[in-house]
């Protein structure tokens, strides 16, 4: 009878019970049906087990984190960098959207903190600029998918909280992908121009802003520091072929990067004017938050969950002291914010926890296994069908509880055949994130609507071709296992 739970549970959700109750009602009623009153004791208990976590830490600090950002003015900065980055192009308001998100994955990982933060500053802006407000809602919306995507995710960390992987190597896995779909919703952008008639290429520079002498020192040195570590890292690549390179004393190599820093920031001075310098600077600390939390990750100076603490301090100390955008009588309505956003994100995980206990009781796994390997033994068929069936259920259901029941069923049967577990968890978690903007019940649509006041179903037809790239993605990256890989490979996290 216990098999049972699963389509009891999507039948809940039709008469539009809550998920978090119908992820506990549906088990709950099988059990007692079942005579197991026991199990009911534990399955309730299993709630608060797994909010009970040390990783999942991690969730609440980095929603924390955006939000702080968001209400600090530093998403706007990361907009304003992006228009002087991609204005020039044609439909640069909606290259700029794109852009965005993918800056603004690397400090909160939400996509619907994206669609809200982004989408009350963009949508308006590019309605004014004669894009249509459809058009700019299905953009908001297509793009914001890339923040559960881009780390820091937290996707990726509930994922790597239910099938035991490591958190770092599902980050590093994510980087790729996610730029991927960026750029991919850039190049639709441009073979929709003429379609839509979007308006023609202007670079967007801020006029009359200025900056504090600490944050012009401060931009400076960071922006040297960066270059040289990009300047690092493309050695490291290169000493993978000429291993030679690494004979080189230290000093030599550090004195030489940052002279080559310092003409290459001389040569960009000598071609941009005093406004998009001042815009670019004022871009450089808050994009510190992403460079911190990966590279204190891949350095071993701290887990992915302290990362995220530091994210919250970083945050509070760029808002409150550098840059003053934030007071503290601003951190009662901050907090709450974003405690009833963690709270909400916890019990679903509680009680798909709970949930996947009725689960290992069906045997259900062992039933689905036996089903999808008699289909056939062929492995690039069964990943064809299982994104179709992932791309359905993400349709329906939101990523969090989808990852926490699937995955216990689905990632065992794939790494038997020989997908990697960190390929699978970036197949899976790509594909239930897209979902997040996919009809009839796709989060981030409702959030998009809401913002801009259009209707879901008028978001719903105009994203279509923008959720077209983002599965032409997920097979990319489904059939080429190197490009979700190649960078944890690279840095040590996975074999």
């Amino acid at each position: 009878m216990l098999v049972w739970f699963l389509p009891l549970f999507l039948l809940l959700l039709l008469i539009s019970l809550p998920v978090f109750f119908a992820l506990l009602a549906a088990p709950g009623l099988l059990l007692w049906m079942d005579g197991q009153e026991k199990q009911l004791a534990v399955l309730y208990r299993n709630v608060y087990n797994g909010m009970d976590s040390f990783p999942l830490m991690a969730l609440p600090f980095f929603m924390l984190a955006g939000e702080l950002m968001n209400r600090g003015g530093i998403t706007l900065r990361l907009v304003e960098f992006s228009q002087a980055m991609m204005g020039h192009l044609r439909g640069g308001l909606a290259h700029v959207n794109i852009l965005s998100s993918i800056l603004f994955a690397g400090l909160s990982g939400s996509a619907v903190a994206d669609t809200s933060a982004l989408g009350s500053t963009l949508i308006p802006a590019m309605e004014k600029n004669g894009y249509s407000r459809k058009f700019a809602a299905a953009i908001t919306a297509a793009s914001s998918v890339i923040g559960p995507i881009i780390p820091p995710s937290g996707i990726m960390i509930i994922y790597a909280y239910v099938m035991g992987e490591s958190v770092a190597a599902l980050f590093l896995a994510g980087i790729v992908p996610g730029i991927l779909v960026g750029v991919g919703l850039m190049l639709m952008v441009r073979l929709l121009a003429d379609r839509y008639d979007l308006p023609k290429a202007e670079r967007i520079v801020r006029k009359g802003h200025s900056l504090g002498r600490v944050e012009d020192m401060l931009a400076r040195i960071l922006a040297r520091i960066n270059m040289i570590g990009a300047l690092w890292l493309l050695m490291l690549l290169v000493g993978l072929a000429v291993p030679a390179v690494h004979s080189l004393p230290v000093w030599l190599i550090l004195l030489v990067f940052a002279l080559v820093s310092e003409a290459i920031f001389y040569r960009q001075r000598q071609r941009m004017d005093a406004e998009l310098r001042i815009v670019c600077k004022r871009a450089v600390v808050p994009l510190q938050t992403p460079i911190i939390i990966l590279g204190g990750i891949l350095a071993g100076v701290f887990t992915p969950t302290e990362a995220s603490v530091i994210a919250v301090a970083y945050a509070l100390l760029i808002s409150l002291l550098l840059l003053r955008s934030m007071s503290l009588r601003d951190l009662p309505a901050i907090l709450t914010k974003s405690a009833l956003a963690s709270s909400t994100v916890l019990l679903l995980v509680g009680a798909a926890v709970a949930f996947k206990t009725v689960v290992s009781l069906s045997h259900a796994p062992e039933h689905m296994a036996d089903f999808i390997l008699g289909l056939t033994d062929n492995p690039l068929v069964l990943l064809f069908l299982i994104n179709i069936l992932l791309f359905v259920v993400g349709m329906f259901l939101d990523a969090g509880p989808a990852i926490i029941i699937l995955g216990p069923i689905l990632g065992p049967i794939f790494v038997d055949i020989g997908v990697h577990p960190v390929h699978f968890a970036i197949i899976m978690s790509v594909n239930l994130t897209v979902g997040l903007a996919t009809p009839p019940m796709g989060l981030v649509l409702f959030v998009a609507s809401s913002v801009s006041g259009e209707r879901v179903e008028t978001i719903s037809k105009a994203i279509l071709p923008f959720l077209a790239v983002e599965v032409l993605v997920i097979f990319l990256i489904t059939f080429v296992p190197a490009l979700s890989l190649t960078v944890p490979r690279l840095t040590g996290f996975i074999q």
